[in-house]
């Protein structure tokens, strides 16, 4: 331990040379880079330190134990001792979960897509409270939601809906969310009162910087249609709204939220380059979670993950086998809970795969 957490310290003051330095300042890139490492490292050098000290309180104490000719200095030494070796397994195990090596992306910021699945109206709805569960999320933690581009259901709530979630660590957190959720209740619609199953899928992207993904111009064509929903009469009448089609991949990215056409292809370019991150992001992800055998974040969108049963109250996440019976508080935004197991889980995970090394 004592010698990982040296190479960690090691690393610390490089690093802290290096981003004071004018070069790296103007490489926009590296220096978002290195300023994310300084501030991952310095959580481990400071639990270090702490662990460094205890380890110094110790021997101290045995000295004073073995001399003994103070009795209350050896009592109070005895004490110290035992508090020092209570807090250190914990400590290890702190330090143990912090050299998990970090996810580059977790600190991004994210794009979420919801899509109605199978359950024709019913699906729509349910996407719609999937939207207003993330919103209510977003909202407890601070984080800023802005939705990109929507088309509504016949019955309500949404075919699908595209928004953005900024703010400290987005898409570490909710990159939980991504793959099929179900629900199984009666429908609005229903006369005979039968339970229906609906699915909606949600997506997760990290939000990508320009550096991270050079776009050629000449592979991009761009639409300009009218928008529709709300925003006034204007909305109708003015060629606002824009739909990118990256050619060589296929993949489109529109958005008609913004009233301003200039402010709308800004952030159609934005989701446009995250899709195109989040392809190679995907592959990397496949890949790694062979290696691993992960179950929690395998990246596989089509995998069914978690079943809302309005009849029972119950949500359970099928990746950990949890059952919640708190429905009604969960679909209104509190599942942290949830994510905190899966992190859990996935950390577990991780941990196992490195513990040859501690």
């Amino acid at each position: 331990m004592l010698d990982k957490l040296r190479i960690v310290k090691q690393r610390y003051d490089e690093v802290s040379d290096l981003i004071i330095q004018p070069d790296i300042i103007m490489d926009q890139k590296r220096y978002v880079q290195l300023s994310k490492e300084y501030k991952d490292l310095g959580s481990v050098v400071e639990k270090g330190d702490e662990y460094q000290s205890l380890l110094n309180n110790i021997e101290e104490a045995k000295e004073i134990i073995s001399d003994g000719s103070d009795a209350e200095m050896t009592e109070m030494a005895k004490m110290e001792m035992e508090e020092a070796n209570t807090r250190i397994p914990q400590l290890e195990e702190e330090i143990k979960v912090l050299l998990i090596p970090k996810d580059p992306e977790d600190s991004k910021n994210a794009v979420v897509e919801l899509r109605a699945g199978t359950g024709g109206d019913e699906a729509s709805i349910f996407a719609g409270d999937l939207f207003r569960m993330y919103s209510k999320y977003c909202e407890s933690k601070g984080w800023k939601v802005a939705t990109v581009d929507y088309s509504e259901g016949t019955n309500g709530g949404f075919k699908e809906i595209q928004f953005e979630v900024n703010g400290a660590d987005v898409y570490g957190t909710l990159k939980f969310e991504a793959g099929v959720h179900r629900v199984q209740r009666v429908p609005q619609t229903e006369t005979q009162g039968r339970v229906h199953t609906s699915a909606a899928t949600c997506m997760v992207f990290p939000e990508a910087e320009e550096f991270d993904v050079e776009i050629n111009p000449k592979d991009v064509r761009i639409d300009f249609f009218c928008s529709s929903g709300p925003g006034g009469q204007s909305v109708n009448t003015t060629y606002s709204a824009v739909r990118l089609t990256h050619i060589p991949t296929g993949l489109v990215a529109q958005c008609q939220d913004q009233k301003s056409q200039h402010k709308n292809k800004e952030k159609a370019f934005k989701v446009l380059r995250s899709r195109l991150y989040d392809m190679e992001l995907a592959k990397k992800n496949a890949e790694d979670a062979l290696k691993r055998g992960s179950m929690v974040s395998s990246g596989d969108r089509s995998a069914k993950i978690r079943t809302y049963n309005y009849a029972q109250g119950r949500v359970t996440d099928h990746r950990i086998g949890l059952s919640l019976y708190d429905l009604p508080n969960i679909l209104n935004g509190d599942i942290q809970r949830i994510i905190d197991e899966l992190m859990m889980a996935e950390n577990t995970e991780k941990l196992k795969s490195l513990s040859d090394g501690f």
